[in-house]
């Protein structure tokens, strides 16, 4: 199955952090076959806090979403997450966005991501490596999805 990702952190070297993450992903949840550019990104929801850097992966897994995201929530507590409010500083978050075209609706997972369409963050490199992937839900490209997003925030490609 092929999941979108979408790695992000504001805290601690947040380029260390997010290659770590890449590479436990690649060991634990499957092969990475494509990866965005690095975008640096004013705090979206709480704004009061450090930049974020935010890239998507694609990787190949023979994981379930359910094991996926158990996972990916094993690999952000190993690399210092902790979880106080929602939207606060982090040193990194991994958020599966799409699995394939499947369409998940339970307690502690739901895919596609609910908030893809409201955040560029998410869509900028989305759209950099998957433009014509179509939203299973919204049945919009990911290019589409860009365009009609209202979020004014910035999205820059982060050059160290």
């Amino acid at each position: 199955m092929k999941y979108h990702i979408l790695l992000g952190g504001n805290l601690g070297n947040r380029i260390q952090t997010l290659t770590q993450a890449t590479e436990q992903i690649s060991k634990r949840v499957g092969s990475i076959l494509q990866k965005s550019s690095i975008y640096e990104t004013k705090a979206w929801g709480v704004e009061n806090q450090p930049d974020f850097l935010n890239q998507v992966i694609v990787v190949d897994s023979s994981l379930s979403p359910q094991e996926t995201l158990k996972e990916n929530l094993q690999i952000e507590k190993e690399l210092g997450r902790t979880r106080h409010q929602k939207w606060h500083e982090r040193t990194i978050d991994i958020d599966i966005l799409y699995a394939e075209g499947l369409v998940i609706d339970e307690e502690n997972l739901k895919i596609p991501h609910p908030f893809i369409q409201e955040r560029k963050f998410t869509l900028v490199p989305l759209e950099e490596i998957s433009a014509d992937f179509v939203h299973p839900v919204l049945q919009k490209t990911q290019k589409h999805l860009n365009k009609l997003c209202k979020d004014s925030l910035p999205v820059i490609v982060f050059v160290q």
